[in-house]
């Protein structure tokens, strides 16, 4: 018995050496290899260096609470020889925790309760920043770009009055009687041509506008259009609509001729580009003056109203105009991202009567980087992961809204006394 017991004592230790230098040999293959990593206790697969030690999972939560616990161990087979295996490990404790010591394993190393929850916490911040944080293609604003939006911004505070303080002598609407007497120059154009009313009817806005002018010296001015409801309550308005429009279209205009890279191209082109983009610039402008609660436009002293005629305001989004403005207040835009707009409507190559389209493609390609790389830069991610392909699409029904007005304005501008020289000019067919 004797012998056999020693010789099996013999046999174990031949057998641990053995296992040892192979762990050794395996692990060191591996790790120069980059390949699989063992853990040096119990020889399964290992996730990383814990308390010093190449180790698994496992092993590494049984050395941790071991340490904590500080009770004596005792080994209850092999009196502290027995084989750690995977299969084997949970079998005995003391000669678990032993093969830890020997591998390296510190206890001055286990972190407190405070401090893991403190890094625990830190991987949670972490992983919140890293999903908040913008695709990996964003690199932030480059100074070009930078300097891009600087300069449109310069040229939207010195062209958009948002005050309207400059907005002077225009035309308030005339208050008939309840009848809706019709001007005179209405009146001569019926005589002459009937069909010139059902083209009106036809070429309006289905809806009343009324206006409230606050004066300087605090007084208010209400118009409310006429209570009939069959399409005459919106002749008052219209000299006064064209005032207003001419207002926004000089300075849209103005913001142009600002830009540097307008002002490079041929005068041919700047004015084509103008004709093209100058009602969706203002249209743009318009926006950030429009509150989607009441359908309110708060332009300074002046405010219009958009009403239905049966008293609703869901009708009124089914109007073109309505639900392209309640659809780009809804964007919660930035006063940047409202400008960058701007330039690439300003710059669109398909104008008809634009000779330079390549150049003018590629700065309009360079707003469009920009505002991409803004909104990456700008923009919680990903909350607005999908902004800038939502504004390109606002801007493509844009684009739908000023084919219809053009539209409406060249077939009418002959009959309608009201419409302005500037209006006449920007409407005025191009020839491409």
């Amino acid at each position: 018995m004797r012998s056999e017991e020693s010789w099996s004592r013999v046999d174990l230790v031949r057998c641990q050496e053995a296992d040892s230098v192979s762990e050794k040999s395996i692990i060191n293959v591996d790790e120069e290899d980059g390949g699989l990593q063992i853990c040096r206790v119990c020889g399964d697969k290992a996730n990383g260096y814990h308390f010093n030690v190449m180790t698994c999972e496992g092993c590494k939560g049984f050395f941790r609470r071991a340490m904590k616990r500080n009770v004596r161990l005792r080994c209850p087979f092999r009196k502290g020889t027995c084989e750690i295996t995977r299969k084997t490990r949970r079998q005995c404790q003391a000669c678990r925790l032993r093969k830890c010591l020997e591998s390296g394993m510190k206890k001055e190393m286990i972190m407190s309760d405070a401090a893991v929850e403190q890094r625990r916490a830190l991987i949670k911040r972490k992983k919140r920043e890293k999903i908040e944080a913008p695709p990996s293609g964003g690199q932030g604003l480059t100074e070009e770009q930078q300097a891009l939006i600087q300069e449109l911004m310069d040229a939207q505070t010195k062209t958009f009055d948002t005050t309207f303080s400059h907005f002077k002598d225009f035309r308030l609407p005339a208050v008939f009687n309840s009848g809706c007497e019709l001007p005179e120059f209405l009146q001569a154009s019926l005589l002459e041509d009937p069909a010139v009313w059902s083209q009106i009817m036809k070429d309006t806005v289905p809806m009343k506008i009324s206006l409230k002018l606050r004066g300087e010296d605090g007084s208010i001015w209400n118009y409310q259009p006429p209570s009939t409801s069959d399409g005459k309550e919106i002749i008052p308005l219209l000299p006064h609509l064209a005032d207003v429009s001419t207002y926004m279209f000089k300075g849209v205009i103005n913001f142009a001729k600002v830009i540097s890279y307008f002002r490079d191209l041929p005068i041919e082109d700047q004015i084509s580009l103008l004709k093209g983009a100058t009602f969706e610039m203002c249209l743009l402008r318009f926006n950030t003056m429009f509150d989607t609660e009441t359908g309110t436009w708060e332009c300074g002293r002046l405010a219009y109203c958009f009403e239905d005629p049966d008293g609703g305001f869901q009708k009124l989004l089914l109007d073109p105009m309505m639900k392209f403005h309640c659809r780009l207040k809804k964007l919660h835009l930035h006063k940047e991202e409202y400008v960058l707009m701007q330039a690439i409507s300003l710059f669109s190559s398909d104008r008809p009567g634009v000779v330079q389209r390549g150049a003018v493609d590629q700065l309009q390609e360079r707003f469009a980087l920009t505002l991409k790389a803004y909104i990456e830069c700008c923009r919680p991610y990903p909350a607005h992961r999908f902004l800038f392909m939502k504004i390109m699409a606002v801007l493509t029904e844009l684009r739908s809204i000023n084919a219809q007005q053009t539209q409406q304005l060249l077939r009418i501008q002959d009959t309608h006394p009201f419409v302005t020289p500037l209006m006449q000019e920007l409407f005025s067919s191009t020839d491409g």
